[in-house]
């Protein structure tokens, strides 16, 4: 931890705080101000949080800000940041009850997918968020997403946290991680969860939706995968796919996994070079999981013959997963589990309820 740059806020609190939380900052949108003379959008020494959001010293619960060694954009977001994310943690996880990340939205859907397939036994919260305008404009969401995201951490119920899982708080919503997609850029209700319902919801005060939580499993160790393998890809179907391009994409060297983007409910065309194509790689042990371009429903192989003829030829359906879920679970599986076969299995398995089952 020496090595990176941290800030204790609220460390001399009149009375015994309710909670500790880490905030992680790697950048994006959130932590930028407006610079006059360039006319551009640059980041800010975070350690000055204070200055920006002077809310932060009403919180009756401790907050330690940890800045990455490199801030980035969430457009340069990759596996070695989940990693180093990850790590983080598991070396904070005794000291501190909950973690917030401030993140760029472009990939935030991404980054809590793969850190909730990562962080095994989670029992406490990690909670991301960002702003569609930064910091240092006058009409940020930026202070409301990120005070309501250390509410939301801090938050217990009979000394347990009441949202142990990896999710997402954006615009007075609070959605699970691995359930997310973005979906506006223009707007701040940039995250939605089609296929789930919300984790909770901030008004004049923030009402759980208990139901739909994971339950909080206190006394399991912690464990982390931190391996991931990136040879995968994403094929997405359309009219007048010719079998250049899905030959092409298929043939990749090294390639190991593909999330395949079929239609509707998991339809795919007939035709017998397309069908073809996928049981040769299927055959070559590459793992073919199959998901909607829908974003709401879910794929259900064998409902309709198009679909039907993908699971014979032994493509696993995913289900009601996001794309952003099924190509971060294909990176985590494939890390740790090198027979196809058994890939297969893990894959059509919800992990950590990112998919229905």
């Amino acid at each position: 931890m020496s090595s990176y740059t941290t800030v204790r806020i609220n460390p001399a609190l009149p009375k015994r705080p309710r909670s500790s939380v880490l905030v992680i900052y790697t950048g994006g949108t959130l932590g930028m101000v407006y610079d006059t003379q360039t006319s551009q959008l640059l980041p800010f020494d975070f350690e000055q949080v204070l200055d920006k959001v002077p809310e932060i010293r009403r919180l009756d619960f401790e907050i330690t800000l940890l800045t990455l060694r490199e801030i980035i954009d969430s457009s340069n977001m990759k596996p070695p940041v989940w990693v180093e994310l990850v790590r983080i943690i598991e070396r904070s996880y005794q000291q501190y009850d909950s973690f917030v990340i401030l993140h760029g939205t472009d990939t935030m859907a991404y980054t809590a997918s793969a850190l909730s397939y990562m962080l095994v036994n989670l029992s406490k919260p990690v909670i991301l968020t960002g702003a569609q305008l930064p910091i240092g404009v006058a009409r940020t969401d930026a202070r409301e997403n990120f005070i309501t995201a250390l509410e939301i951490a801090a938050a217990q119920q009979d000394g347990l946290p009441i949202v142990p899982e990896v999710c997402i708080y954006f615009n007075s919503l609070l959605l699970r991680g691995n359930r997310a997609k973005k979906q506006e850029s223009v707007q701040f209700n940039a995250f939605k969860s089609e296929n789930y319902p919300h984790l909770a919801i901030a008004g004049v005060s923030i009402d759980y939706n208990y139901p739909f939580i994971r339950p909080c499993r206190p006394g399991q160790p912690l464990d982390i995968h931190t391996v991931l393998d990136t040879n995968v890809t994403i094929l997405k179907l359309f009219p007048g796919i010719t079998p250049q391009v899905v030959n092409s994409v298929l043939g990749i060297h090294g390639l190991k996994g593909v999330v395949l983007e079929t239609y509707g409910a998991g339809n795919a065309p007939t035709d017998s070079w397309f069908l073809d194509a996928l049981k040769e790689a299927i055959d070559r042990g590459i793992v073919i999981f199959n998901v909607s371009q829908c974003e709401g429903g879910r794929v259900t192989q064998g409902r309709y013959q198009t679909s039907k003829l993908l699971q014979q030829i032994g493509v696993v359906s995913g289900a009601d997963i996001t794309l952003e879920a099924a190509i971060t679970k294909l990176m985590v599986l494939l890390g740790r589990i090198a027979d196809p076969a058994l890939l297969r299995e893990e894959l059509a398995l919800s992990l950590c309820g990112e998919m229905s089952e």
